[in-house]
């Protein structure tokens, strides 16, 4: 192993630097990895920015990735080096309220990697043992860093547990909204629509099987709908959103909003509709289910990178995933 290693740095306040860091050492019951990908999302845009709650900066950012075991700490048995794996980026306490609940992505301790911890843009990264899964050897490497945006996928539609019987609106067709039209394709969900202002990323969506994508909620063929998805975290999106729903309609927020942001709601509207508004927040419990589900889907998840880019291009990956141009982009080492 090096000492050294090339990695990005996030200040929290728009800066990023490309610059060599200490390699890290797998402490008790931690691996080492070396990713092989690493996806630039949404959250790594608001992290960036110092505008998202749990970034502690300076920090390495990165959570959306797999890749091989380079060294393994005392106490871990389940890997040894040189094996294919993926991680579920949030450590979590185990202790509180709702990890004894299962539901660890809402753990009142949280240490999301990439965010409050060292992640993935490096050379090597450092995880608990406990939050890694093996891989598939049939995944390829473009496709296992997909594993954990499409887990959230699956997390927010798990939230409506009869949603395959309904007809579907999303709103955003960034990478996670076209996954939510791959996996309701796969699960037979008819009428999957799709409103998303840019055209490249509707074309996108009907070729991912939608069965219209308009520019505006104005144009839907429909002007109410049983169940709303929200992949978009823009304001506006979101009260769009909630005006399609009829009686007892419901709308899944999965998109990373600011903090700061806010959206006009008829409290009347609410009352006299019945409606359900059901927060969704990263992956849970859903990451071996993912992989799992990668095996089959990686082909068409994979036709969602539109970018590659060098670890020392960071910033211009960065650039490219706030352009409407881009679908997901994704940085290798």
């Amino acid at each position: 192993m090096p000492k050294t290693m090339l990695a990005v740095v996030a200040d929290g306040a728009g800066g990023l630097e490309v610059t060599d860091r200490p390699v890290p050492t797998a402490q008790d019951g931690w691996v080492v990895i070396a990713p092989v990908g690493t996806g630039v999302c949404g959250t790594d845009l608001h992290l960036i920015e110092g505008d998202y709650p749990h970034g502690r900066f300076p920090i390495v950012p990165g959570h959306e990735f797999a890749g091989y075991v380079t060294e393994v700490g005392a106490g871990v048995t389940a890997f040894s080096e040189g094996d294919y794996v993926g991680v579920n980026p949030n450590i979590s306490c185990g202790e509180c309220t709702w990890c004894q609940r299962g539901a660890t992505n809402l753990c009142t301790n949280i240490l999301p990697i990439g965010v409050a911890v060292d992640g993935s843009c490096a050379e090597f990264v450092a995880v608990p043992s406990r939050i890694v899964f093996p891989l598939s050897a049939s995944i390829e490497h473009a496709a296992a860093p997909l594993i954990e945006p499409f887990a959230c996928v699956l997390h927010a539609l798990e939230r409506v547990p009869d949603w395959r019987d309904t007809e579907l609106v999303i709103f955003g067709a960034g990478s996670i909204g076209l996954m939510a039209i791959i996996l309701g394709k796969a699960e037979g969900v008819a009428g999957i629509r799709v409103v998303e202002p840019n055209h490249t990323r509707r074309a996108a969506a009907l070729k991912l099987g939608a069965a219209s994508a308009v520019a505006s909620a104005d144009e839907l063929d429909r002007s109410v709908f049983d169940l709303a998805l929200d992949a978009s975290g823009h304001p506006a999106a979101i009260a769009q959103a909630i005006s399609a729903l009829g009686p007892r309609g419901r709308l899944v927020q999965m998109g990373v909003a600011s903090p700061a942001a806010t959206v006009a709601l008829s409290p009347y509207e609410v009352f006299a509709k019945e409606l359900s508004i059901i927060g969704s927040n990263s992956l849970a419990e859903k990451y071996a289910e993912s992989a799992e589900r990668m095996i089959d889907l990686q082909g068409e998840l994979r036709s969602l990178i539109t970018g590659t880019f060098a670890l020392e291009d960071y910033s211009a990956a960065v650039e490219a995933a706030k352009s409407p141009e881009h679908i997901k982009v994704q940085v290798v080492a």
